[in-house]
């Protein structure tokens, strides 16, 4: 029998929120689900019972080659400041700072999984002037391992963007590389499982976003994109075909579609549900559609809009309901 896959988590300049979202995997909590695919967790932070010395043996040993790591998981940024000495986070009882024990065991693991927008790109922790230098593992020319690193089976980082990412987003990830050794990865190293999706698929608001009957107000149930700041027609992420918790996404509750899993969401360059325009045109265009081809669609999408659906769209619940055939008369 083969020896159980193995999992060692960090968490870096994380506000918890990756874990937290893991916790809810599946229906039997994060730990159980892993064990589904012969995954076992060597140690996490916030969900293992060894602490001080213990845990420290445990890192020492995984950065040292004497236990195996199939995949290091890094929840959050990497503190690399001041100066680039990375001691803005320090691992208690170590002396040394975190980005040491993330490139050490990273030269040991088999796979390296950056988990959250904050591992994958920086994220929050790098938005603006970025006291810490906040870097992402592996994107750009500052991430902390460098553009060519490639963990011991061959893959770069895989980045499990989000902020915080779906629960099975993170199982499906670790499965597969569990069972095959492998995974699909788009250009910026999310798995394509997801990212080959747009969070626009699937949006209960779609209809409105067809004939361009958009929300004014937070409440309303029109589309958010002309208006309220939605980027869903440019996010990657199945988040509306696999809904949270079973049935619930962004736009379902109201709240525009950030894009947080892309690089630099965290500083759109407006207000979050605010949709920057020039001339009335949003700067933001769904992906692969030309800006003139949107301007006519839209118009042309306007002037078809039916009574029911203009009405519907500014309002909080359905105002005109779908129209119903009258019930065939019996001959």
């Amino acid at each position: 029998m083969s020896a159980p896959f193995s999992i060692l988590w960090l968490q870096a300049g994380s506000c918890g929120g990756c874990t937290m979202s893991a916790l809810a995997a599946d229906d039997v909590g994060l730990v159980q689900a892993l064990a589904r695919f012969g995954i076992r967790l060597l140690w996490h932070p916030s969900l293992s019972e060894e602490t001080g010395a213990d845990a420290l043996a445990i890192l020492a040993d995984c950065a040292g080659g004497k236990t195996k790591v199939d995949a290091l998981c890094v929840e959050g940024a990497a503190l690399t400041g001041p100066h680039g000495s990375g001691r803005f986070q320090m691992m208690s009882g170590t002396g040394l700072p975190m980005t040491h024990w993330i490139k050490a065991i990273a030269a040991q693991a088999e796979h390296v999984v950056a988990v959250g927008s904050c591992a994958a790109f920086g994220g929050i922790p790098a938005t603006e002037a970025n006291p810490t230098d906040a870097v992402g593992l592996q994107y750009g020319d500052h991430g902390l391992l460098g553009p060519d690193f490639r963990g011991r089976a061959g893959l770069p980082v895989i980045n499990i963007a989000g902020c915080a990412p779906h629960p099975g987003w993170l199982i499906e990830t670790l499965a597969e590389l569990a069972l095959s050794g492998a995974c699909a990865l788009d250009s910026l190293g999310r798995p394509r499982s997801f990212a080959d999706h747009l969070a626009h698929h699937g949006c209960s608001r779609n209809e409105f976003y067809e004939f361009k009957a958009s929300a004014a107000r937070a409440s309303d149930r029109g589309c958010l994109m002309e208006n309220l700041g939605c980027k869903a027609t440019q996010a990657p992420g199945d988040c509306n075909i696999r809904r949270w918790n079973g049935f619930g996404s962004c736009t379902d509750g109201g709240y525009t579609c950030i894009n947080c899993t892309s690089p630099g969401f965290q500083d759109p360059g407006a207000p979050f549900q605010e949709t920057a325009k020039i001339a009335g045109i949003p700067v933001g265009l769904p992906v692969d559609m030309p800006k003139a081809w949107f301007v006519a669609l839209a118009a042309l999408s306007k002037s078809a809009t039916p009574k029911r659906v203009r009405a519907n769209a500014h309002a909080d619940h359905v105002i005109v309901p779908p129209a119903r055939l009258p019930p065939k008369q019996s001959s």
